[in-house]
């Protein structure tokens, strides 16, 4: 099995070094990932410039750091490296759950995998300034997992999340959809200029069976995905509606 690593931390980070380890114990392994973080890039590819990469030296993998970004690096490891299998992202520092799916740099890298018609699943942690995930403790997790996903060959993208403590187990579970009250916070730099702050407080409580709720719980969340964002029941309303006839025949 040949498995491509990416993330959107940079080549360079902890977690990424961790993935690798327990993919290498499962097929051939390479690492392309940015040459710095990008984090929060959401599925931006770079088409106003050219991209290129260098080998890069990691313990134990071959490795290589790419200017661009993880829907990028996908691109670059998989067009001269035939025949990948899946593409896992990560493991991200801080978690990627609920809203967070829409713009997050590592499940970029998953789905950018899905959209070439290969496998692609997307790990997080909970992370701080001031302290970053165990990945010891993380490890053997990430492996069971794995195997699992694996396992079930109808699977293309898959978004797995592991919570602060050792977990207390797995779960299957759905996106958290909360609102939330967006506000922008003015602040001013040392020498006077003015700068703001984007911040947001959830406005709802988080409901059960979400990514969200798994984690609170003390569970990996393990949330399948598709590509089509097709709201289909609202398709199949509005086709049905009186006004839209006329309009379409008029």
């Amino acid at each position: 099995m040949r498995i491509l690593i990416t993330n959107d931390d940079g080549v360079y980070s902890p977690g990424i070094a961790a993935l690798a380890q327990v993919a290498s114990r499962l097929g051939e392994g390479r690492v392309v990932a940015p040459d710095v973080e990008r984090a929060s890039a959401s599925h931006s590819i770079t088409a106003s410039r050219p991209v290129s990469y260098k080998r890069t030296a990691l313990p134990g993998i071959e490795a290589y750091r790419g200017n661009g970004t993880a829907g990028d690096c996908v691109m670059l490891g998989t067009t001269p490296w035939a025949k990948v299998d899946v593409v896992l992202s990560g493991i991200n520092l801080g978690t990627n759950l609920g809203n967070a799916v829409w713009h997050s740099g590592t499940l970029a890298g998953a789905k950018q995998a899905a959209l070439l018609g290969l496998r692609g699943i997307a790990f997080s942690a909970p992370a701080t300034d001031k302290e970053q995930p165990d990945f010891n403790v993380l490890k053997p997790w990430v492996g069971s997992v794995l195997d699992m996903l694996l396992g079930i060959p109808d699977l293309c993208l898959v978004n797995v999340n592991f919570p602060a403590k050792p977990p207390r187990g797995s779960v299957w579970t759905r996106q958290s959809l909360r609102h939330y009250d967006g506000r922008v916070v003015p602040i001013k730099d040392p020498i006077g200029r003015a700068h703001y702050w984007f911040t947001v407080v959830p406005v709802e409580a988080t409901e059960e069976g979400t990514d969200r709720w798994a984690i609170e719980q003390g569970y990996v969340s393990m949330m399948p995905l598709t590509l089509d964002v097709t709201d289909h029941e609202a398709l199949a309303r509005v086709q049905k509606l009186e006004a839209w006839k006329k309009l379409k025949f008029a």
